[in-house]
């Protein structure tokens, strides 16, 4: 049996990654265009209409998590997961790695990496404990609510921070691989 604060906690979790993620794409359509065509797995024609449906499919994620019960937000935020780690897969094989990864604020420059990968399978774990499992039955209480937010306070102070890490780490890497060069 799941405890119904750890469904919430994961819930309102990936509500809030994927609206912020859907928000930042909308806010600067160019950029984020721009970021998907770096990519090099779709035809320059079709980028334009991608770059809308992925916003658009993360708005959608979201809102179904939102609603709550059934299938459909963990799936769609599994698949959404396994597209973004099979485009940054491909490129980390191409040995295109200073690609823009497209996933922070956009013009934050964050290449991608193997550790992006790793991220995209934990947040993949998190949407599956959302599938219908046995949930505990019990009463929620403010004791629950203040667990929630806490634990999705916490997450957003993580995942803030290790992003900054990993770009940092990305920054470093480049500024060591041009001093070898010199």
């Amino acid at each position: 049996m799941i405890d119904p604060v750890v469904t919430l906690v994961a819930r309102v979790g990936l509500v809030l990654l994927f609206t912020s993620a859907a928000l930042h794409k909308l806010r600067d359509r160019a950029a984020f265009t721009g970021v998907l065509a770096a990519y090099r797995v779709l035809p320059a024609a079709l980028v334009p209409a991608a770059a809308a449906a992925v916003a658009a499919a993360e708005l959608l994620v979201a809102a179904a998590l939102a609603a709550g019960e059934g299938i459909l937000g963990p799936v769609g935020a599994v698949v959404l997961f396994a597209i973004y780690s099979f485009a940054i897969g491909i490129n980390l094989v191409r040995g295109r790695r200073m690609i823009d990864c497209g996933c922070g604020t956009l013009g934050s420059r964050q290449p991608i990496s193997e550790w992006l990968l790793a991220r995209n399978v934990l947040l993949a774990g998190a949407a599956c404990v959302l599938v219908p499992a046995p949930v505990a039955a019990r009463q929620l209480s403010w004791v629950d609510g203040v667990s929630v937010a806490g634990a999705v306070a916490v997450a957003a102070l993580v995942w803030t921070a290790a992003h900054g890490l990993a770009a940092a780490a990305a920054r470093v890497r480049a500024a060591s691989a041009r001093g070898a060069q010199a």
